[in-house]
């Protein structure tokens, strides 16, 4: 009996951890189409707006193509990409245990499907991704808030497999039933 209610305990706190994460989601989708929108009506046809000058402006761009520009105009590969993209963010964070030391890990896949949806809205909607931050001082790509999100958690990701977690940390990843299960 005490085993069930466990059991039922800690889905209810998995269903909670799903809910938050699709309400982070849903924030940092909004956060990211607030500023393209503000970056059309502010920026498209205008010269850049410098904040810091010979280092940092905002600078209107319609990507076609992926990071850094590469790949322009293969809009249904970006497509395809971003779904089965999407589709592997959604299983980890559903398998994803209930655990403290996954924090992290949930906050940066879950910010990795922000991005992944903030850029899929414009590619669908508009076949471009609205750019608009530039390092001018390194002559970085211009970029976006989405981009952000994909990039800082997918550091986030790299910095936690490569000194945090260990190989069995990751065994929910696995598509094997575990044998006491």
């Amino acid at each position: 009996m005490m085993i069930l209610w466990l059991n039922d305990m800690k889905d209810n706190v998995k269903r909670i951890q799903l809910l938050i994460e699709a309400v982070m989601i849903v924030a940092l989708v909004i956060i990211d189409r607030v500023t393209k929108e503000m970056a059309v009506k502010k920026l498209m046809n205008k010269p850049a707006y410098v904040i810091i000058d010979g280092v940092f402006e905002l600078r209107y761009l319609e990507n076609r193509g992926a990071a850094f520009g590469m790949l322009q105009n293969r809009q249904w590969f970006f497509i395809i990409v971003g779904i089965i993209m999407f589709a592997g963010v959604i299983y980890i964070l559903v398998k994803i245990p209930v655990d403290k030391k996954y924090i992290t890990a949930q906050i940066a896949v879950t910010m990795i499907a922000a991005g992944a949806i903030g850029n899929m809205i414009d590619r669908i909607s508009q076949n471009y991704v609205v750019d608009f931050l530039y390092f001018s001082l390194i002559d970085f790509p211009i970029f976006n808030v989405a981009d952000i999100y994909v990039t800082v958690s997918c550091i986030l990701l790299a910095v936690m497999l490569m000194f945090v977690y260990k190989e069995d940390d990751l065994a929910f990843l696995s598509f094997k039933k575990k044998e006491n299960e």
